[in-house]
């Protein structure tokens, strides 16, 4: 059956907040959902969220506005902005809430839709099984929480096998931590299961920026086979500017070999 949040449950409100520099999105909690500052809208402010654009480590930097990338979950609207207007990607972004869409549109500057860019209101559980989204996505970025920042709405198996069938051959998921409990946070250098064909890098970001600052965040990397060396060459000619995805990035194991077949 397709990987789908409850069709009875109620969507939660929407509403902001600011503190100084910044303004936070909420779904009816107190936990922050994403942010913007108010005077680099189009920047990434949350340490977790920049952490989902550590696929760039594994591309080459000239290829990167001729790719496409897609969000699961809209937020804030920080990493369809930062795709859409800083490296000038082809960007999708799926949300399942209406509010959060005109939300986004009215206090966190998301551009209106274009030929590069596409909000699509719909369930992500469902629309990702669209024929149109199979195979077509250097870049896939989930970030499907509940109303109380506690834990991904999605995060089965399946649904991960599912977000898979989305990237290209050289496609990179980038994404929420695991439910606790769960078995699919990676080992770096390890395959994902449920992400048939990709290796995983846990990046840990600043427990007090996070979904509400409740304990230590993890992003999921899964990166194509073969693609970890090239990451960690780049993570360390960025060295301090790099900041701390860089660091975790060059923390990465060693590249391993199956046999004749190098998984990371």
């Amino acid at each position: 059956m397709p990987a789908t949040r409850s069709s009875v449950a109620p969507l939660p409100e929407v509403n902001i907040s600011e503190d100084g520099e910044v303004r936070f999105l909420h779904l009816g909690t107190e936990w922050i959902q994403g942010s913007m500052l108010l005077d680099a809208p189009f920047d990434i402010e949350l340490d977790y969220v920049q952490r989902m654009m550590a696929w760039l480590l594994f591309v080459d930097p000239d290829s990167v506005p001729k790719r496409q990338a897609l969000q699961l979950g809209l937020g804030s609207a920080a990493l369809t902005k930062f795709c859409f207007k800083k490296l000038r990607m082809a960007t999708t972004a799926i949300e399942i809430n209406p509010q959060v869409v005109a939300v986004c549109r009215q206090w966190f500057k998301l551009p209106a839709d274009s030929a590069r860019l596409r909000v699509l209101l719909a369930d992500a559980g469902t629309e990702i099984r669209q024929p149109e989204h199979l195979g077509r996505y250097d870049a896939v970025q989930v970030d499907l929480y509940d109303h109380e920042a506690a834990a991904p709405v999605l995060d089965s198996a399946d649904f991960y096998a599912d977000c898979r069938q989305l990237l290209t051959d050289e496609g990179c998921l980038n994404g929420q931590p695991v439910r606790a409990g769960r078995q699919l946070r990676p080992v770096a250098g390890q395959p994902v299961p449920g992400l048939r064909g990709r290796c995983g890098l846990g990046l840990q970001a600043h427990p007090r920026r996070q979904h509400g600052g409740a304990g230590p965040a993890h992003a999921l990397a899964a990166h194509p086979p073969g693609a970890a060396g090239a990451c960690r060459s780049r993570a360390g000619a960025l060295g301090s500017a790099g900041g701390e995805v860089a660091q975790d990035v060059q923390g990465c194991g060693r590249v391993k070999r199956d046999g004749a077949q190098e998984v990371c």
